[in-house]
């Protein structure tokens, strides 16, 4: 059978080098500082974070372009004619790129798409099981992949907690009305994806550990989960004494494995710095 070759974009968060070893081509996504965009990557979060706090600006954020996808679909396509690509995509409704992917595709018979409907570390939980499968299945055909990708991305939950409510608000991702209230109230947003979407949950009071520990107990304890494993990521600034705080907790609550990842560009110019997510599976 030929093989698949998985492409995501640079804002499922997974490193570069992790990419590489699990054989995931990642797409670039893009950050703009003043007049300056950049790939997503091209540079350090914090190295972003201090030129938005030179120039006193926020960073803006797009998706993939067509001409993302094309250059690495055709790379894919010259290295191994017989390759089926499958791309496992950032939440269409917070982005361009899927659009994107599909205009890229047009005329590439060998690209199979996928909206997992997720973002950060939970389109990049959907990417590494995924991976993991088409290893262990090398027999298995891109409709196969895609619905065994389908049936991961439903059982994900990601939510997190926002460092600076400014970057949410600058990107539209919340409400002035809430952002006023949060920054007044000293009140915690937990942001969720719900259909997709990047929704205000649930309101947290308190100092950023006992927010984040809470963040876990809400999105864990409401249903069964899949102990074997849960992923944190954190943008520049987060406090190692909350990093040890909340995954002991997670392992308190039974979690075998605790992986840390940091934010790319794209997702530090969503959450801000000093922000925390999580994500994990819930139970077949």
């Amino acid at each position: 059978m030929p093989r698949i070759v998985i492409t995501a974009e640079t804002g499922c968060d997974i490193p570069a080098a992790e990419a590489a070893e699990l054989g995931v081509t990642l797409v670039p996504m893009h950050v703009s500082v003043g007049e300056k965009t950049l790939d997503d990557g091209e540079i350090s979060p914090a190295e972003m974070l201090e030129q938005c706090r030179q120039l006193g600006v926020l960073p803006r954020t797009s998706g993939c372009t067509p001409h993302d996808f094309q250059v690495a679909f055709d790379r894919i396509h010259e290295a191994d004619p017989e390759a089926q690509i499958l791309h496992v995509a950032y939440s269409a409704v917070t982005t361009c790129s899927l659009e994107s992917a599909l205009a890229a595709a047009e005329g590439r018979d060998y690209v199979t798409t996928l909206d997992t409907r997720h973002v950060t570390i939970g389109q990049g939980l959907v990417v590494r099981l995924v991976a993991a499968w088409v290893r262990e299945h090398p027999e298995a055909t891109p409709e196969e992949a895609r619905a065994f990708a389908e049936g991961v991305a439903a059982r994900t939950r990601m939510a997190f907690l926002p460092g600076d409510l400014g970057y949410l608000r600058a990107g539209g991702r919340l409400s002035n009305v809430a952002f006023l209230g949060a920054t007044l109230l000293k009140i915690k947003p937990v942001v969720e994806l719900v259909d997709g979407k990047l929704v205000a949950t649930k309101k947290l009071r308190g100092s950023m550990g006992s927010a984040a520990v809470a963040l876990v107990d809400y999105l864990a304890l409401r249903e069964e989960f899949d102990r074997g494993r849960v992923v944190f990521v954190k943008s520049p600034g987060l406090p190692e004494q909350v990093q040890r705080l909340v995954a002991d907790h997670a392992r308190e609550l039974g979690f075998e494995q605790v992986e840390w990842y940091d934010t790319g560009n794209v997702i530090t110019s969503h959450c801000g710095p000093g922000a925390l997510g999580v994500a994990f599976l819930a139970r077949e």
